[in-house]
């Protein structure tokens, strides 16, 4: 019974896939509609593992949106590889684990409209300057390749006149993650730096970021003024850490739209002082699972006017609470204390 279901959906995608003019052997394509009528429409091509054979570029249907080049052993990168009828209306294009070494200067210049490039999982040790110039993009993984300095002249471009830069370079740098696009140039919303080997916060003033995730790196200090003018910013995690040992009073100052922090899994983070959650007046959830510090002072919540949670252990969570008032006979009415309160004893000190 099963291999019959097999075989029915592998003819109707055959089917599907020979109603997609220029659909290429051995690639999947799939039309999906969209608005009143189906009057809008747009290609997805999935030409993953084709082989080290395989000529590029590979044909692809005039109209297509996202394309999956993964898996096909294509090393370096050229300017012919991804020219043709079909790329230059490309939204998303995945070339991952296809062991890209160099990626040619202009080998993405034709691709206008592309928001999503993923080339993770190959060899790159560096990018061309102005390599996604000109290019709206959104969203860009370069996580699991061979970077030991990114420098961000990939992105350069210029808005009113002025080269405007945005610098990450001397890292390991494994994801960019989706944001919006200006002029050309990516104003990265969501930026996430997991697993590289940064040893101090980059410099990230200027951006519209929303996320930000520098997970896994052997950051050892958080100092004062390294979150400046990020402040837009609503999520930040800076879990698993391992060298993290100090978080510097007003550290977190500049980011005053921040909602969730992630400091987990920093065994080596002991203590945090109330100043180092100074200018959190937004912040509503703090998670503090296996790390260091094991209790929390009590006279934290007057940084902290709208925290609804915090994690500090396994089974221990704090939130605010308000303590038994008394009437007030100048106010006239009952006054309520604002408390830290804690499923287990000794938390809050």
């Amino acid at each position: 019974m099963a291999q019959l279901l097999w075989l029915g959906l592998s003819l109707l995608a055959a089917v599907q896939s020979s109603a997609v003019k220029n659909c290429h052997p051995g690639c999947h394509c799939e039309v999906e509609s969209f608005g009143l009528f189906d009057s809008f429409s747009l290609t997805r091509v999935d030409c993953h593992g084709l082989g080290p054979t395989t000529t590029m570029p590979v044909p692809i249907p005039l109209d297509t949106t996202h394309l999956d080049l993964s898996s096909n052993a294509m090393g370096p990168l050229n300017d012919a590889m991804l020219a043709g009828p079909g790329y230059t209306t490309l939204v998303s294009l995945d070339l991952s684990s296809n062991g890209i070494t160099k990626v040619s200067p202009n080998a993405l210049s034709k691709l206008r409209y592309l928001e999503t490039l993923d080339l993770s999982h190959n060899s790159l040790e560096s990018l061309p300057p102005r390599s996604f110039s000109g290019l709206p993009l959104a969203e860009v993984d370069l996580s699991y390749n061979s970077f030991r300095e990114f420098d961000m002249d990939v992105f350069a471009a210029k808005v009113n006149g002025d080269p405007v830069i945005v610098d990450l370079s001397h890292n390991h740098i494994t994801t960019l993650s989706r944001g919006l696009h200006f002029g050309g140039i990516p104003l990265i919303q969501s930026l996430a730096l997991t697993g590289n080997q940064l040893r101090s916060v980059p410099k990230l003033a200027g951006l519209p970021l929303r996320y930000l995730n520098l997970d896994a790196n052997p950051i050892a200090r958080i100092e004062k003024g390294c979150f400046a003018e990020l402040k837009d910013l609503v999520h930040m995690s800076l879990s698993g850490l391992g060298e993290l040992w100090e978080i510097q009073a007003d550290s977190f100052k500049d980011l005053q739209s921040l909602q969730v922090l992630d400091l987990s899994g920093n065994p080596k983070l002991k203590t945090l002082t109330p100043a180092v959650f100074s200018g959190l007046g937004s912040l509503q959830e703090l998670n503090l699972l296996n790390s260091g510090v094991t209790s929390l002072p009590s006279n934290m919540l007057s940084h902290l006017p709208n925290i609804k949670s915090i994690r500090l252990g396994e089974d221990i969570h704090c939130w605010r609470s308000q303590k038994q008032g008394q009437f007030h006979w100048q106010l006239g009415q009952v006054v309520h204390d604002e408390v830290l309160s804690c499923n287990a004893e000794g938390i809050v000190s």
